[in-house]
């Protein structure tokens, strides 16, 4: 039995982990399997790459809640003039928007996999599915809400890596998938969609509210530090997980669904992992996937909540904000867009909405005016801006791409 003070000291972990549940969203396993069906071991360094970025990104926005007592919204909508605050939070709303789109649509075709559901009626089931999970957060406040979705990420993260328990994998190949390289303009544009899918721009927003919403502003130093000190934990072990799940992902896709006809799709990945692995791991791999679809979901709702409650100053309750932002998904579902096209779409343009969300982050945890002694030291903000910067390279290449009609 753990001690007391260990027992304390677990008490503080669990906004990250709602924040990771974005790590694992339906875009993930669209951007994923794709790069794993078609690329076999290539971009597994993306997703290393990636994840290394949102351990320091994440416990930045999570300092920046705990040691100002303010989410980095309110901390932008506070700095910029009204035109510039309203600009900034239409871009922001069209990221939450697009981080919706995916989760919705995930949970539809996991339902359809799973009961044969059409899409639509699939995302209107996932939506109510959210209310209730918002309203859970409404009415019993952020911690039963944690628990929720904590028990919604073990069952993702039993779903998607049951199959690296079969045997198939290339340990060599996916070994040497940790050099960085691309091959084609085609493995950008998909490293592009695997980062916006793994650094959320949504939760990088959110996680300075959660913080700050679950411990409060902290004035005593010894408290600050210790409460620091457990969220470097939290974001650590949280996005272990997370990233030991888009890594199986890939892994997976890699040794049984490369080369495989049909597999540039989430349902036809799913019947070629029934097929190659047997139906009881293609129905982990289903349950995991609505498992995604109604943690991120709700987990997104949240973040835009929070997006608009900073940026315009007005809040309007969770409950109605899902109601609305429900709709583009079930039109784009009632259209018959192809699903996972438009999951990996979205994930492509969440990651050129990251520049907008992070470079703020990094300056303001860096202001000693603003942060005191616990502004980012030098290595830190290092390494923070060369992140900054490999993404912005990035989405530069990728516009260039888009540009040229690059597939």
């Amino acid at each position: 039995m753990a001690s007391p003070p260990r027992r304390r000291f677990i008490g503080l972990l669990g906004p990250a982990f709602v924040a990771a549940v974005a790590y694992v969203d339906p875009g993930n396993v669209a951007a994923n399997l794709t790069a794993g069906a078609r690329h076999g071991y290539l971009l597994v360094w993306v997703l290393v790459f990636s994840n290394g970025m949102a351990v320091v990104i994440q416990y930045l926005s999570a300092k920046l809640g705990l040691v100002t007592g303010r989410s980095l919204p309110e901390i932008l909508g506070e700095r910029l003039p009204r035109s510039s605050r309203l600009a900034y939070w239409g871009q922001a709303e069209l990221i939450a928007a697009a981080t919706d789109l995916a989760e919705v649509i995930g949970g539809a075709i996991a339902l359809n996999l799973l009961f044969g559901l059409p899409l639509w009626w699939g995302g209107l089931i996932v939506g109510l599915v959210s209310l209730v999970l918002l309203a859970i957060q409404s009415r019993g406040g952020q911690r039963p809400f944690e628990f929720v979705v904590i028990g919604l990420l073990l069952v993702v993260t039993i779903g998607f890596i049951t199959g690296l328990v079969f045997k198939g994998v290339e340990w060599s190949e996916a070994v040497g998938g940790l050099v960085p390289r691309f091959e084609g303009s085609s493995t950008v544009l998909l490293a592009a969609g695997m980062l916006g899918a793994t650094v959320m721009p949504h939760v990088i927003y959110l996680h300075s509210s959660l913080a700050r919403d679950r411990h409060g502003r902290e004035t005593d130093p010894g408290r600050l530090r210790r409460l620091l000190s457990a969220t470097r934990w939290d974001v650590g072990l949280s996005l272990v997980v997370a990233g030991t799940v888009n890594i199986a992902m890939v892994l997976v896709a890699a040794a049984h669904l490369r080369g495989v006809e049909g597999t540039d799709s989430i349902e036809g990945a799913h019947s070629a992992i029934s097929a190659e692995l047997g139906p009881g791991v293609a129905l982990a791999f289903a349950v995991g996937l609505l498992a995604s679809g109604l943690a991120s979901t709700s987990v997104g709702c949240y973040a835009g909540s929070v997006i608009m409650e900073g940026l315009v100053r007005k809040r309007i309750p969770l409950l109605a904000r899902r109601s609305v932002t429900l709709v583009p998904a079930l039109v784009i579902l009632a259209w018959g867009v192809d699903p996972t096209w438009a999951l990996i779409m979205s994930q492509v343009f969440l990651s050129i909405g990251i520049p907008f969300a992070l470079i703020p982050l990094i300056v303001f945890t860096s202001r000693r005016g603003l942060m005191g002694e616990y502004a980012n030291r030098v290595p830190l903000k290092t390494a923070a801006w060369a992140f900054a910067a490999v993404i912005v390279v990035l989405n530069l290449a990728l516009i260039t791409l888009a540009a040229l009609g690059a597939h």
